[in-house]
């Protein structure tokens, strides 16, 4: 079992940055990949970051590339998302994964989750 915990949301206005955390505890956290995912009311959840174990390859989607960056620290068994030049649309939970399932931007690929951040962006 991995538990996972984030924290760092909040509200902030357009054109600001927040940096989420996530704490793992459990099993190794250096063998997961790791990802951020995101809801928005009234929408699915939708794939945001991933960052693998092996290799520390970064993913991003397309609406967030060149603003956000995911990182981890393995030492820590903590992982980031640095969110700047927040935009509205940005608003949502963001979620915490980890898995070994191989499908990085899907949450098939993830066994594990945390209960959410909120994160409110206002115009």
């Amino acid at each position: 079992q991995v538990q996972l915990v984030e924290s760092g949301g909040g509200l902030v206005q357009a054109g600001g940055s927040l940096r989420l955390s996530c704490a793992a505890s459990g099993r190794t956290f250096s063998n997961y990949d790791m990802a951020w995912f995101r809801q928005a009311p009234g929408k699915e959840r939708e794939f945001v970051a991933a960052i693998t174990w092996l290799r520390g390859i970064n993913d991003y989607a397309d609406s967030v590339k060149g603003r956000f960056t995911i990182s981890r620290d393995n030492a820590k068994n903590t992982l980031y998302l640095q969110m700047d030049s927040l935009k509205p649309e940005d608003t949502a939970v963001y979620y915490c994964a980890a898995g070994r399932g191989g499908y990085i931007r899907l949450e098939i690929g993830y066994n594990y989750w945390g209960q959410g951040t909120q994160v409110t962006v206002s115009s």
